[in-house]
């Protein structure tokens, strides 16, 4: 529901802080073990938990990601998987907004209408379908109306000032700004210009802008946070999920999530 994102967004601004959006992969590196990193993200600092669904063919992933995506569908996640991990989430949490992150493929597999109603079921509030384009999302769109659901569009440093207001038109919850062109975990773009780039597409939507793909410290998120709603963080945790284990990516959600909240103090 949007109303879970729009109360997170409302509760972090009446604290003068940020909101800190974190990316996992689903499935990664099994069911079980990702079921329990997904739930016990809240705990560490995630305000919004960005749900990834593997596929086949990640174009706007770097390696870690899309390495992470393998893992996840030899392990047997599908589409159906991660609408369960949600579910299963809610039984324990029905405050924390979950975006599902993927591709257009398997939710046109699924169909576009029977994909809406059951993320809704699972408790799913919206989706960033990266290969989506807004001239090509009017039926997914137009399903999500149905169930309240957002879908959340990318804005990029290449998003011309007559693309733009286009962009953003019909999206909810919230504008995602990609500080740099290139896949996810690439380096990060100067801070001055990405304050000039959140700027920008404040003017053209009335709705809370968050900045990733690049974001890997909790120096970099402070420094994000001072001018954007929301930073969000994925390749670093699933690297670090990957390579040292939950608990160490939970103290890594930690710190990150702390510098964020704290970036306007």
């Amino acid at each position: 529901m949007t109303q879970r994102i729009e109360q997170t967004f409302a509760k972090r601004k009446a604290a003068n802080e940020a909101v800190f959006v974190g990316y996992m992969m689903g499935g990664d590196p099994d069911r079980a073990t990702s079921q329990a990193f997904l739930n016990t993200m809240p705990a560490a600092g995630v305000d919004i938990i960005e749900l990834g669904i593997p596929f086949t063919d990640p174009m706007a992933d770097g390696l870690v990601i899309e390495n992470a995506g393998i893992r996840s569908r030899k392990a047997g996640t599908t589409l159906t998987t991660i609408l369960e991990m949600a579910t299963e989430f809610r039984k324990s949490d029905d405050t924390t907004p979950i975006i599902v992150m993927g591709y257009a493929n398997p939710l046109h597999h699924m169909g576009y209408t029977d994909f809406a109603a059951a993320a809704k079921k699972a408790g799913v509030d919206g989706a960033i379908i990266v290969d989506l384009p807004p001239e090509e999302d009017g039926e997914l769109r137009a399903a999500f109306e149905v169930h309240n659901l957002a879908l959340i569009r990318l804005a990029t440093p290449t998003t011309d000032a007559e693309r733009l207001p286009r962009v953003v038109a019909g999206t909810k919850g919230f504008v995602y700004y990609v500080s740099m062109t290139g896949i996810t975990g690439a380096s990060f773009a100067q801070a001055g210009s990405v304050k000039d780039q959140v700027a920008r597409v404040k003017t053209a939507a009335s709705l809370p802008v968050v900045v990733g793909f690049g974001v890997k410290t909790p120096e970099r998120a402070r420094e994000v946070g001072k001018d954007a709603d929301g930073v969000v963080v994925g390749t670093a945790i699933v690297k670090t999920l990957h390579e040292e284990g939950s608990e160490a990516a939970l103290d890594l959600i930690r710190s990150l999530s702390d510098a964020t909240h704290k970036s306007r103090s």
